[in-house]
């Protein structure tokens, strides 16, 4: 997209004035978009994004301007603009651009921007067609979305490296609205990851469609959940994102230097249970949160947070890693070159046990089953999370029970990981476009089955800590 002989330039002007580092982040993206609502295709969307974004890092400041202009003149005149941010002495840099090599590959079997729009619109409208196959007289409402980016990226920076990578990632989401007399469900489900359109064919359109809407009108019979204390058992089908929105956001580095988590201070210590490991592994194949490199062009590694429950490291970018004298360790992540990157999760996850998970189930003598997880709100200072239960059972004498409807879930994140007795052998991915300082990025988060000891089980939603919604 840019020459090397062009970005070294850039980034020589943009050290004219000092600071201790510069980089230029250049980025293609084509996306495409489909929308069905009302069982009519309502948009088909195609674009193209283009542009690069200029930073330089003087101690703790930062200087970043972006432009959508590559020619020379408007990549020069970003340069300027950061480089008045810093005042001193300009340092000697070897711009040589030595091409960094990826510690992981991924394959695309079906590039998604060669194949042609009509067959992701049967896609969307078999989707539509499954779903009211499920209950034509109760499902009132499909909406399905289909969505593939393609995004080129090229980051230089004054330490001489260069990278050049592609990232494409494909994702599916129907959402189902039942009806019956007064009362309405909703049943929602969501598949992607970093892959092309054969991803349709690991998860076929017809059966994320009948997922949702099954949840949908199962949700009709549903009884009202029982409301206090009580034992959970989080199923790994439900997801990760209690781990990833009780848990992973206070592990990114620039909270905990900000004191706004409530692991600031705790590296070495004990924070969970024995059998408690979390990793967060943006070179994990295939899932949606996957990149070969960040967007500082650090390679993505596979990075063990808590360890049989002892804090060993946080998720770190570039600067946060300079401000504690290490490197990054590849999660500096930004929505775009109109974004500064930040430290963000990738695939967040708990490791998985021994434990079968039936067995869990049967030693629960009451509790709470949950299979599916809805939208929640964390506060990553103190930890305490509120999250809605889109899918749970009772539990009666390690028996599943019924089906129970608005069932919350309300706790402590540092004190349930103390508190998980049992993990099972299996892991379940949830995606998601994860929401932080105005910027959205997809991750995807996982668990195995466990026993938590106790959760406050509430019906309502009222009463939630400050914090934010994840949704795809």
């Amino acid at each position: 997209m840019v020459d090397k002989q062009l970005l070294k330039e850039v980034l020589d002007l943009a050290l004219s004035s000092g600071g201790d580092f510069a980089d230029i982040f250049v980025e293609h993206k084509q996306a495409t978009g489909i929308g069905l609502e009302g069982g009519k295709i309502e948009r088909v969307h195609s674009g193209i994004d283009l542009g690069a974004g200029i930073r330089v890092l003087n101690g703790d400041a930062t200087a970043y301007a972006y432009t959508n202009d590559l020619s020379k003149d408007g990549l020069t005149e970003a340069a300027r603009v950061v480089s008045h941010a810093s005042r001193g002495q300009k340092k000697e840099y070897h711009l040589d651009m030595r091409r960094v090599r990826p510690l992981v590959e991924f394959s695309i079997k079906e590039r998604p921007d060669g194949v042609k729009p009509e067959r992701k619109v049967e896609a969307v409208q078999a989707a539509d067609r499954a779903a009211r196959a499920v209950d034509g007289d109760r499902i009132k409402q499909v909406m399905v979305g289909y969505g593939d980016v393609v995004q080129k990226v090229t980051v230089a920076n004054s330490a001489g490296e260069y990278v050049e990578d592609e990232r494409i990632r494909t994702r599916l989401m129907v959402q189902v609205v039942a009806a019956e007399g007064t009362l309405l469900q909703t049943g929602y489900e969501a598949v992607g990851g970093l892959a092309g359109f054969e991803l349709l064919e690991q998860f076929r359109p017809e059966a994320v469609a009948e997922t949702a809407a099954r949840r949908a009108v199962e949700m009709l019979k549903a009884q009202p959940a029982p409301t206090g204390k009580m034992p959970v058992v989080m199923a790994g089908e439900a997801g990760g994102t209690m781990v990833h929105e009780a848990c992973g956001h206070g592990l990114e580095a620039d909270l905990v230097q900000k004191k706004l988590s409530v692991y600031a201070g705790k590296k070495g210590q004990k924070v969970a249970a024995d059998i408690v490991t979390v990793i967060d592994d943006a070179g994990m194949s295939g899932r949606y949160g996957s990149y070969r490199f960040d967007d500082e062009g650090v390679p993505a590694r596979k990075v063990t947070l808590i360890e049989k429950g002892e804090l060993t490291d946080y998720m770190y970018d570039r600067l946060t890693a300079s401000r504690e004298g290490r490197e990054s360790n590849g999660h500096g992540r930004r929505e775009s070159y109109q974004h500064k990157p930040i430290p963000r999760m990738g695939n967040t996850y708990i490791a998985p046990g021994k434990t079968d998970p039936e067995k869990i189930i049967k030693e629960t003598k009451n509790g709470l089953l949950v299979r599916k997880m809805g939208g929640g709100q964390v506060n990553t200072t103190t930890g305490d999370f509120v999250f809605d239960v889109a899918e749970g059972y009772l539990i009666r004498d390690g028996e599943v029970g019924h089906m129970v409807r608005g069932a919350t879930l309300t706790g402590n994140g540092p004190e349930v990981l103390r508190i998980v007795e049992m993990i099972g052998k299996d892991l379940g991915f949830t995606i998601g476009t994860c929401g932080k300082d105005g910027q959205g990025v997809p991750v995807s988060d996982a668990q195995p089955t466990m026993f938590i000891k106790e959760l406050i089980v509430g019906g309502t939603s009222h009463g939630r800590p400050n914090g934010k919604i994840r949704r795809l």
